[in-house]
């Protein structure tokens, strides 16, 4: 059986479904810490979350190089993206525009990612990062734009130098990379602009 027909479906209404999904990411992203339902109607291939599935259908494209885990990057998962999205999948983290990241593996570091110029920002890379769970972890407090006095998240699955990542980007703003936890069909967003510490 080729890669092909192992390909599922993708948005059956791209239109409804991917005005859907910016939304909620919208949401998860100007209300950092609150979690946000990404679903549609879809079977994910192996090895992506319903939620990342999702944002990508819904964001990335032709013009959106994307970076997956090498244990992603000849299976099911590659195929379904260029077919769906029509992406270019690069090997280097600093060259994506999307990146999915096993939040438990050691590597890539968020700084290894577009971390954006002085002159654009924005042009750093989305990174979505697949958690086991988007709660029952270790706790740590989000502050900053978005989030009146503080929040507190505790996802589970990520590796221990994770927080401290997140606190170093940060510290970059306005550098630094979007991240997007995702399990299931949930999703919660940490922007650039969040100040993590930790929880009391």
């Amino acid at each position: 059986m080729t890669a092909q027909d192992r390909i599922s479906p993708g948005f059956s209404d791209p239109v409804f479904q991917s005005q859907a999904a910016f939304r909620a990411l919208l949401a998860a992203l100007s209300e950092p810490g609150t979690l946000q339902a990404v679903a549609a109607d879809i079977t994910p291939p192996e090895g992506l979350a319903m939620a990342t599935a999702t944002t990508l259908l819904a964001l990335a494209d032709y013009e959106t190089p994307v970076w997956l885990p090498e244990a992603l990057r000849d299976g099911a998962a590659a195929a379904w993206l260029r077919f769906h999205c029509g992406v270019a999948l690069v090997d280097e983290p600093a060259g994506a525009a999307f990146a999915v990241l096993d939040g438990a593996a050691d590597e890539p570091r968020l700084s290894a990612f577009n971390l954006g110029t002085d002159q654009f920002p924005d042009r750093s890379t989305t990174v979505i990062v697949q958690v086991a769970a988007l709660e029952g972890g270790t706790a740590f407090t989000l502050s900053g734009p978005g989030i009146p006095g503080s929040r507190t998240i505790a996802p589970r699955g990520l590796r221990p130098s994770f927080i401290a990542e997140l606190s170093d980007n940060g510290a970059l703003y306005p550098l630094g990379v979007d991240v997007v936890l995702a399990h299931g069909d949930g999703v919660i967003g940490l922007p650039r602009s969040t100040e993590i510490g930790e929880a009391v």
